[in-house]
């Protein structure tokens, strides 16, 4: 399995601290923000990762990181760059070449978890085929994507609801065969003008492929001013990657 964390976008919501950064380098207490995605896959054995960046600030990841074997031991790191921005699913699409028809774990730069995901790794590697998601309750699932269950099932997913089927979040982490980037392409652009990741999951419900698990422990972005405040304060508290 292969690793993707998507750090692109311009941050505009986190504006003036990313006029002269991008919004995946800022601080969650210790350690820069794209520290924690990677350390989610290593944590789960996945050494094989590509970073999907973009804004005016993407050669500070390499400055930072470099091949990644300083701070995370490993061989190397991969880099590709999104042009303005077109949605998740869009940054998803450059992924392809580097998949290689391997199985995917996308993680969303600004996503931190305290655990981590290794048993739902191993149960989709077991799953063989279609995707899985991560599910966490949430106080405000307005929002998120909410889905709507029906026992082990996923019947939808709904971005931003109004009146929410339930409490949970579908988080920024996703596990997709390779199937994903075909779905990808026939994506229409959504109202705000991007290919939507909710898009792509319902699509793999649609095909009665889609299974979900609940997240270990707590789970925050930091794509906002207060869940940024919010990441570095349980990072603080608790620590975060937890093995």
């Amino acid at each position: 399995m292969k690793g993707i964390i998507l750090a692109g976008g311009l941050g505009t919501r986190m504006l003036p601290l990313t006029r002269i950064t991008n919004k995946h380098l800022l601080p969650v207490y210790d350690k820069p923000m794209i520290y924690y995605p990677i350390q989610t896959l290593v944590n789960a054995g996945i050494r094989d990762i590509l970073i999907v960046t973009g804004g005016h600030n993407a050669g500070d990841f390499l400055r930072l990181l470099g091949n990644g074997k300083k701070d995370f031991g490993l061989e190397h790191i991969n880099y590709t760059y999104q042009e303005g921005e077109g949605g998740i699913a869009e940054a998803l699409r450059l992924a392809e070449f580097f998949a290689d028809q391997n199985p995917i774990c996308v993680v969303l730069g600004d996503n931190i978890i305290e655990k981590n995901i290794n048993q739902a790794v191993k149960n989709f590697e077991k799953q063989k085929s279609g995707a899985k998601i991560l599910l966490q309750e949430v106080a405000d699932p307005k929002r998120f994507g909410v889905p709507r269950l029906d026992g082990d099932k996923v019947v939808e997913i709904i971005e931003k609801p109004e009146a929410p089927p339930s409490h949970y979040a579908v988080i920024g982490i996703y596990l997709y065969d390779n199937s994903v980037f075909d779905i990808i392409k026939t994506l229409k652009p959504s109202g705000r003008g991007e290919l939507e990741i909710t898009d792509v999951n319902n699509a793999y419900i649609g095909r009665g492929s889609m299974t979900y698990e609940i997240l270990d422990g707590w789970w925050t972005d930091a794509g906002t001013f207060d869940s940024l405040l919010r990441a570095s304060n349980l990072v603080a508290k608790t620590g975060a990657n937890n093995k």
